[in-house]
């Protein structure tokens, strides 16, 4: 497992119905990180469609493919070529069943699918659940230099549930890319940090940043260390004003998850799951 990895975070508001233009930014975005020597980079959620609540379903569904679809080749391809671990962000899935998802998508270097996880928790204020069906499984999967990785997306990561569940599966590095809009920043700025200190994980967030017609997505994707220590951000977007696409690099140190004091203890040992998921008797319902 790696002690040193050059991790990336793309940031940037993605055009909603502008696939092409889209994906033309991600690749801008591999080229410089792959220039700065970026080993694994984020993308955030719904960048190939964008995330505008007053238009998503429309969006969603021109842009909509299968797993094994022409979108992916290309993203495996960009992958391959520049030799590094690419999370996707999330992109529009059309699945075997004829139902359409919000899945995230990560290629290894070689440019190989090894994960995919369907958004599980979709969010009511901006009518997701018309637009998505859920998935249904937590997601992780393992590689030699990365450890075991936890994918969530956006509002999955506001359930404690999520994160204790792939901590107790041994995910010590969790890719979370989002489109979280202005009015979650009080519990992306409390909850999250929380989170990361009490499962001793690194979580990378790729959020979308900017504005549309009605409303704002809020930026600050970062990276947070098992600490709960923010150790870097991008810019937060005000609402109405523009945003520039960035890029965040940062060194992380993927063994601090694992050497925090205590956490085997705080996993483990002392945990009572016989107590925690208590149901109010029928009768007092």
């Amino acid at each position: 497992m790696k002690r040193d990895l050059l991790v990336g975070v793309a940031q940037w508001l993605a055009a909603p119905g502008e696939p092409r233009q889209n994906m033309n930014v991600a690749l801008s975005m591999m080229d410089d990180a792959a220039s700065r020597g970026v080993e694994l980079l984020l993308l955030p959620e719904l960048w190939s469609c964008g995330y505008d609540p007053e238009t998503l379903a429309e969006d969603a569904r021109a842009n909509a493919e299968p797993l094994d679809g022409p979108r992916s080749a290309a993203l495996g391809e960009a992958a391959r070529r520049r030799a590094m671990w690419l999370a996707a962000g999330t992109v529009p899935e059309l699945g075997d069943d004829g139902r359409m998802y919000d899945t995230a998508l990560v290629f290894n270097p070689q440019g190989e699918l090894e994960a995919w996880h369907r958004k599980a928790h979709l969010y009511p204020p901006t009518l997701e659940p018309s637009v998505f069906s859920p998935g249904n499984k937590l997601t992780t999967f393992d590689d030699p230099a990365l450890g075991r990785v936890g994918l969530v997306v956006n509002f999955d990561g506001d359930f404690p549930e999520v994160a204790r569940t792939l901590a107790l599966r041994g995910a010590r590095l969790v890719l979370a890319p989002a489109a979280y809009g202005v009015e979650g920043a009080n519990a992306w700025d409390l909850l999250y940090p929380a989170i990361a200190l009490t499962n001793s994980q690194w979580w990378v967030q790729a959020n979308q940043a900017g504005s549309h017609s009605t409303s704002t997505l809020l930026g600050a994707s970062r990276i947070v260390a098992p600490t709960g220590t923010v150790v870097a951000e991008a810019s937060r977007a005000v609402p109405g004003s523009l945003t520039r696409a960035e890029l965040l690099v940062h060194r992380i140190d993927l063994h601090i998850a694992y050497e925090r004091e205590g956490i085997s203890g705080l996993l483990e040992d002392e945990r009572h799951p016989d107590l925690y998921f208590d149901r109010v008797p029928a009768e007092t319902a």
